[in-house]
């Protein structure tokens, strides 16, 4: 029983000494890697950068535990960092005391929600947001993002507007202002992380370029030349505290915690799913809501802000040889280790340099290859991709993933209620029946039409299916058979099942018979408890369109 609510309380007891190694090893290089990371991630979330290593510690100790993913590294991320100060900027002043009290608040609402979702096994909702949407979002939120540290990295402050297009306007007019010494500090930053994981991806290349900038700054005092460096770091451990608790807050916050839960879900599954596809061992996702939001719920508790699990340090985890959740555990010993004993080896580094680390780590995510192969298979999902990208960068975050879910929505709702009918002929070569508009050398059965409805049938495209129906009869000449080919038809509610019989019965009138083929026993069951056997008087189901033309030529 214990085992079924603490994944830990499987791979705990039978921990092999051989994992133990790639468990170290990956725990030490993710944490190398999540201190800079973290950092720089709750700046960009407009929060002091020691919050980026209060939620390194307790959230990622929590998922370690009851999380089903081996190698998923959980802590904050670009996204959800942005996310959380698109959102909540408009409520408060980023990092004042305001601001973070409703962060925290934030972050419990995000673990209830998945918490909730979870428990309630409602991880199939993410389905609904198309793979389109996220890629387009994505990309989009990462050139926000990018653009978002253009003040780190040039060393002003922007006097307009937060919107993307504004800004890079006012980069261009106030190119005279850069302060050359912070554009010298991020750039080279840049490339340094650039070319230390070329060289190898195992490198903690953004603790190596910490480590150099700091000392480089340290050494020549430039920060008093107007270089904008972390300053004081607290030194120990979170205090437990309560989040405030506000129904008018909360009423407020939302629509952005339901966002940043799905959002943050979405990424972490994706990952855990890929790497445990490759290693063969299931994932379980409600399971994986419910260790999300545990991890959340509590580090709500500690001083943290949202965490999920992230594609570059899940990947670094799984490469360095992460074989169970030890590693996480590792990593988190490690942070608490820098909170207590080294936080003020962090004073002199540059803001210039924590943008180089975001600018470097968000990059990869725009993905224009994407649309590209989107257009090119489908241009429904291409211009779902282009509306979402296209919203967010014009609109924002929080407008942008709701256009994007909307048009994803609205096109499943225009293709259901307006399913595919193809007829059918047969054809020679593959000795089948097939789409006459597919194969043109499919032949038509004399004096018989079949159709093959590729779609469940139900309330919304009953009405469709009777307005194509009547047209066809209209149109038919003849024509004495009609064979209805319900392969496709995996469900049937009362209002089509109604429309399907009103549509035989005008057939039947015009003297024209009507069969079903290959209908799935879950529409059998619906059809005879609307009592079909009684109300037809010949068999109208047959297991192939073979059976069905010889049983309507006999009856004829």
């Amino acid at each position: 029983m214990l085992k079924r609510f603490l994944p830990a309380a499987e791979w705990l007891p039978n921990y092999k000494r051989d994992d133990l190694s790639g468990d170290l090893q990956a725990g030490f290089i993710v944490a190398i890697m999540l201190i800079p990371q973290g950092m720089a991630y709750a700046m960009l979330a407009g929060l002091p950068p020691v919050v980026g290593l209060y939620a390194s510690t307790i959230p990622l100790i929590i998922y370690a535990l009851l999380g089903t993913s081996r190698q998923l590294s959980v802590g904050p991320v670009a996204m959800v960092s942005l996310l959380v100060l698109a959102g909540v900027s408009t409520i408060a002043e980023p990092g004042t005391d305001e601001y973070i009290s409703l962060v925290l608040l934030l972050m419990l609402m995000i673990g209830i929600i998945q918490l909730v979702m979870g428990l309630c096994k409602l991880g199939f909702i993410v389905n609904f947001i198309s793979h389109a949407v996220i890629s387009g979002f994505t990309s989009a939120a990462a050139i926000i993002i990018g653009v978002s540290q253009f003040d780190h990295l040039f060393g002003f402050e922007f006097a307009g507007s937060d919107n993307v297009f504004l800004r890079l306007v006012e980069t261009v007019q106030r190119i005279g202002d850069i302060h050359l010494i912070s554009f010298f500090i991020g750039a080279v930053s840049i490339l340094l992380i650039i070319l230390l994981k070329k060289q190898s991806p195992k490198i903690p290349a953004p603790l190596i370029v910490v480590v150099v900038m700091i000392l480089f700054v340290n050494s020549l005092n430039l920060h008093h030349t107007g270089v904008d460096i972390v300053g004081n770091v607290p030194a120990g451990l979170p205090s437990f505290s309560v989040p405030e608790l506000s129904f008018e807050l909360i009423g407020t916050l939302l629509p952005l915690a339901v966002t940043i839960a799905l959002i943050g879900f979405m990424e972490s599954i994706a990952m855990a799913k890929m790497i445990a596809a490759k290693e063969k061992y299931k994932i379980t996702p409600n399971k994986e809501l419910i260790a999300l939001g545990t991890a959340n719920i509590g580090g709500s508790f500690f001083s943290a802000y949202p965490v999920t699990g992230g594609f570059s340090r899940s990947a670094v985890n799984y490469q360095s040889g992460a074989k169970t959740p030890l590693a996480s555990l590792i990593s988190a010993v490690i942070i608490i280790l820098t909170l207590l004993f080294f936080t003020e080896w962090f004073y002199f580094l540059p803001n210039a340099v924590l943008a180089a680390i975001i600018l470097v780590a968000v990059y990869n995510l725009i993905d224009f290859k994407e649309m590209k192969h989107l257009f090119s298979i489908s241009r429904i999902d291409g211009a779902v991709w282009l509306t979402t990208f296209s919203g967010t960068l014009i609109l924002g975050i929080e407008e942008g993933i709701l256009l994007g879910v909307a048009a994803s929505l609205l096109i499943l709702i225009v293709k259901s209620s307006f399913p595919y009918l193809a007829e059918l002929g047969f054809s020679k070569d593959s000795a089948n029946y097939k789409d006459i508009r597919v194969d043109p050398q499919a032949e038509k059965y004399p004096g018989t039409v079949i159709i093959r409805i590729d779609a469940s049938l139900y309330f919304a495209n009953a009405p469709y299916l009777e307005e194509k129906f009547a047209g066809m009869r209209a149109e038919l000449s003849n024509v004495k058979r009609v064979i209805l080919d319900f392969r496709g038809v995996n469900y049937i509610d009362a209002t089509a099942l109604q429309s399907l019989e009103e549509i035989i019965a005008d057939y039947e009138a015009a003297d024209v018979a009507v069969a079903i083929a290959n209908m799935k026993e879950t529409v059998r069951k619906k059809l005879n408890h609307a009592s079909w056997e009684q109300k037809r008087r010949q068999a109208y189901d047959f297991a192939s369109i073979e059976q069905a033309l010889t049983a309507l030529e006999t009856n004829q």
